[in-house]
């Protein structure tokens, strides 16, 4: 494969991945739902299907965005994961993950979280990171997802430590852009 196959732009939907998940019993809590860590774990393999199919490459889960438990998913419940690329940079590509749950026979159907997941796009020989193909965005819903990723890495990198706040200029842009209330 040339290396101009592995950088060709790739649409959201080439890259989409699906799982479907049964909560069994040794899946919950003593409650009898969906412990989060079991979730979470299925959460970092659909992404991570969706992360290597869009770079073509082993990848590596670099970080995950703020996790939050919306709505409990009991033992029984099918549970689907929808997992679509958002935006590349540079060695990452980031990855918005949807959670879905409803019983047997499709009834309460909801949407219990979603996230953020990144990853490093890993090249087999030399176990460093790699240049990663850039996200064509086609619909609204995509196109949203793909220019605030831009905000979201920021934040990321920020947080750790890896970019100092002064250098964040899509967030600098979108505080700046509020104009303060004069009181007239």
């Amino acid at each position: 494969m040339t290396n101009d196959k592995k950088m060709r732009a790739k649409k959201v939907s080439e890259s989409t991945a699906t799982m479907t998940e049964m909560v069994m019993p040794n899946d919950t809590n003593p409650l009898q739902n969906l412990m989060g860590g079991n979730l979470m774990r299925w959460m970092d393999v659909a992404a991570s299907i969706a992360a290597g199919k869009h770079c073509e490459a082993h990848v590596v889960t670099a970080s995950v965005d703020h996790v939050s438990f919306h709505k409990p998913i009991a033992l029984g419940d099918i549970v689907t994961l929808n997992a679509r690329p958002t935006r590349a940079f540079n060695t990452s590509v980031e990855i918005f993950v949807e959670v879905f749950a409803a019983d047997i026979k499709g009834g309460n159907p909801r949407k219990c979280n979603h996230a953020y997941f990144t990853f490093v796009a890993i090249e087999d020989e030399t176990r460093k990171p790699k240049p990663v193909p850039e996200v064509i965005a086609l619909t609204g819903e995509e196109e949203k997802l793909y220019e605030s990723a831009a905000r979201r890495r920021e934040v990321r990198l920020v947080l750790s430590g890896r970019m100092k706040p002064e250098e964040a200029s899509e967030l600098r842009a979108l505080f700046l852009s509020f104009e303060p209330n004069d009181g007239n």
